[in-house]
């Protein structure tokens, strides 16, 4: 990067270190209200519910009493299964003004799914929205986990646990003062989807929390006061955005879900300037409209080069991609400034407070330019994942975080996402990452979702397959094999080409919908089967 980039990036990074936190989350709720209270922090359109600062922290302060009341306590882990309504972040705070652990829940997790992250997290008591009480029921007939009165139902009668409206109206107020938890004590178990086998539960603290809403407000320099939710709050997404909002002086519009067809419609409704933008959004048809939106900055992930370009053209905004996950929230950003990094398809650089490096197997720093292990430190990350020794061995290695992830970093100091660790595949010696296959196959317009796999082969160890889910009303002669593969010669390396193409109505995902290769591959005994084979020009 240009030298003068690089210095501005180092005052950035040093003036947001330099900004001290407040003692924890119930403290910030505090500061935030004293600047803001009069000021409206919340706004779910859907269900035409708004509170201002001031409103936001009587309820949580009267959920906490209430909680309080139940049962719940410093350290106390409660579960919490609810859809996106202004009691989830209620919750959430009020928990945090207790010093208890919130574990969110997805609200279409199975009877199996439930009892497991329950039982896993250890939590003891369940906030839970009365329309998921038929799966707690299933759950319950054959393995119950909790005392009946633990369990608080939003939305009910009073025939299944506690209504949390009668909690809320009969419970005294606490009695003082409130509990501090301490920076660095935990605050949620978030636990991840997992590709492959169970959820692991991410031990993320009141530092973690405070420093990624800090980061992901102050990074851009622009002062996005208006953002967007679209995501469920049982990831983490929106509950960062809350604290964005919160640092921003600013406020959240919340969707009961998310809408690729309704997205830009909110964007303008609601004079958005921040969101995170999903790549489906940009699938839509064209309309006259794209540019007419106040949006000032995107966060975008995984863009293919020529589509990063364009989607800024089309509607007019700055998008830049980064990255972060639950284990370590923001870990790479790309600055605004960095224009002539628009469709290059790197993340960027470090992010405040977070070093990274680029490790071969053994923990090495790899050089410049090839690719290793992305590997992760600083103030704040998780502690690791809650009762689980094996992967948290697995998982650091002297203090730094291995991420999973294949990197590269450039001359200039910008980092590059290749692939994940396990998301390999070995044709004949060569190394060939999924990720860039799925975004070769994604640039086919007629393309919505797609997957590359490996497939086994006595002669080259694996072959490559793919999986393409085609948009609605897209008919496959549009998409024949003949047209994939010449698409995927033109743009890949011979040994990257698939050999393998099989058309599928979706694709299996995880609960944060991210695609289950593990499950593709444990369909059938032979991954060859339904497949047109490129070499030998047959359906098998």
């Amino acid at each position: 990067m240009s030298q003068s980039l690089l210095e501005h990036v180092a005052q950035l990074r040093a003036r947001i270190e330099a900004t001290p936190f407040a003692p924890n989350l119930g403290a910030f709720i505090d500061e935030a209200v004293a600047r803001n209270g009069g000021a409206t922090l919340w706004t779910f359109f859907d269900d035409s519910r708004t509170a201002t600062y001031a409103e936001a922290k009587t309820a949580i302060d009267r959920m906490a009493s209430a909680l309080h009341h139940a049962g719940v306590r410093q350290g106390t882990h409660v579960g919490v299964m609810l859809p996106n309504v202004p009691e989830f972040p209620t919750t959430w705070l009020a928990l945090a003004r207790l010093g208890a652990v919130m574990v969110p829940i997805n609200i279409g997790y199975t009877a199996r799914e439930l009892h497991y992250v329950l039982t896993d997290s250890e939590a003891s008591f369940l906030v839970i929205d009365a329309s998921c009480l038929a799966t707690l029921d299933q759950m319950t007939a054959e393995t119950p986990v909790l005392d009946a009165d633990h369990v608080l139902v939003l939305g009910g009668d009073g025939s299944r646990g506690r209504a949390v409206a009668s909690l809320l109206a009969e419970a005294p107020d606490h009695p003082g003062p409130w509990p501090q938890p301490k920076l660095d004590d935990l605050m949620n178990i978030q636990y991840t989807s997992g590709t492959t086998g169970f959820p692991k539960g991410c031990m993320l603290t009141h530092r973690y929390w405070l420093t990624l809403g800090k980061v992901a407000a102050m990074r851009g320099e622009d002062e996005c006061r208006r953002i967007l939710v679209a995501q469920p709050y049982y990831y983490m997404d929106p509950q960062w955005l809350l604290l964005m909002a919160m640092y921003s002086d600013g406020q959240v519009f919340v969707a009961r879900r998310a809408s690729s067809s309704r997205f830009m419609d909110w964007v303008r409704a609601y004079d958005i300037e921040y969101c995170l933008f999903p790549g489906v959004v940009d699938k839509e048809p064209p309309s006259p409209l794209d540019r007419q939106n106040k949006l000032k900055r995107v966060s975008v992930f995984g863009l293919a080069k020529q589509a990063h370009a364009d989607l800024e053209k089309r509607f007019g905004m700055i998008a830049r991609e980064s990255f972060g996950m639950t284990e370590v929230g923001s870990a790479l950003f790309m600055p605004r400034e960095a224009t002539d990094m628009v469709g290059s398809g790197a993340c960027g650089v470090p992010s405040p407070y977070r070093e990274a490096k680029v490790c071969d197997e053994a923990g090495n720093e790899v050089p410049v330019g090839e690719i290793g292990e992305l590997c992760i430190r600083g103030p704040g990350i998780l502690l690791g994942y809650y009762r689980k020794p094996e992967a948290n061995a697995a998982s650091f290695r002297d203090g730094w975080f291995r991420t999973g992830d294949l990197f590269r970093k450039d001359e200039k100091g910008f980092h590059y996402i290749v692939g994940r660790v396990k998301d390999m595949i070995r044709r004949s010696g060569e190394n060939i990452a999924a990720r860039e296959l799925e975004a070769v196959m994604r640039e086919i317009d007629e393309i919505a979702e797609a997957a590359a796999v490996g497939v086994p082969d006595s002669r080259r160890g694996q072959e490559v397959k793919a999986y393409i889910v085609l948009k609605p009303g897209v008919d496959r002669s549009a998409v024949s094999p003949e047209r994939f593969f010449a698409h995927c010669e033109a743009r890949l390396a011979k040994f990257k080409v698939p050999r393998y193409l099989e058309y599928r109505d979706s694709l299996p995902k995880t609960p944060s919908e991210k695609i289950a290769k593990q499950r593709l591959v444990d369909e059938k005994p032979d991954l060859r089967a339904d497949s047109y084979d490129r070499v030998d020009g047959v359906w098998r």
